[in-house]
């Protein structure tokens, strides 16, 4: 029952409900990947990867020092970025073989900004602004589905949902 969304493509375009539990915005090895791009843009600081991270979601993915210091920390070991300290930050940046890593996954990389893209309206305070009634909504459907009218429940979101995306 934990992955009933999947059923419903397009959804939730970073493939978790929020509304339901916290689920992961990124697969395995793709927050790498990420900071490896953000990266290639130029060098940063851990708040600047992490800013830039939610604000290319909209708001929706918001990394935490607990998973963007410690990718920063094993990726520095691994010798494919360099920390040094300005004005009393670290600041990292692509070393040569950071750089190979980056390009040898430009599929990878696309795949994680379209899908954040995807997200960007979730994270809208307007959009925030109306979950209680599309909440209220599913619960209303929900019951009337399961007393049997499932149907007629499917044509009167469809009719809604052309209606909404009309606006």
């Amino acid at each position: 029952m934990k992955d009933w969304y999947k059923g419903f493509p397009g959804v939730f375009p970073w493939g978790g409900a929020i509304a339901f539990g916290r689920q992961r915005f990124f697969e395995a090895g793709e927050i790498r990947l990420a900071i490896l791009s953000l990266l290639g843009e130029g060098p940063k600081h851990g708040y600047q990867l992490m800013k830039e991270m939610s604000d290319r979601s909209g708001g929706t993915y918001r990394a935490s020092a607990g998973s963007v210091y410690p990718t920063l920390q094993q990726l520095e070991d691994e010798g494919l970025v360099q920390a040094e300290m300005q004005s009393g930050r670290r600041v990292y940046r692509l070393t040569e073989a950071g750089r190979s890593e980056l390009a040898s996954d430009p599929e990878g990389v696309h795949r994680i900004w379209e899908r954040a893209g995807q997200c960007e309206d979730w994270g809208r305070p307007e959009s925030i602004a109306i979950f209680p009634w599309v909440g209220a909504l599913v619960q209303a459907s929900v019951r009337a589905a399961s007393r049997g009218h499932a149907e007629r429940v499917r044509k009167i979101l469809d009719k809604a949902k052309d209606e909404l995306e009309q606006l």
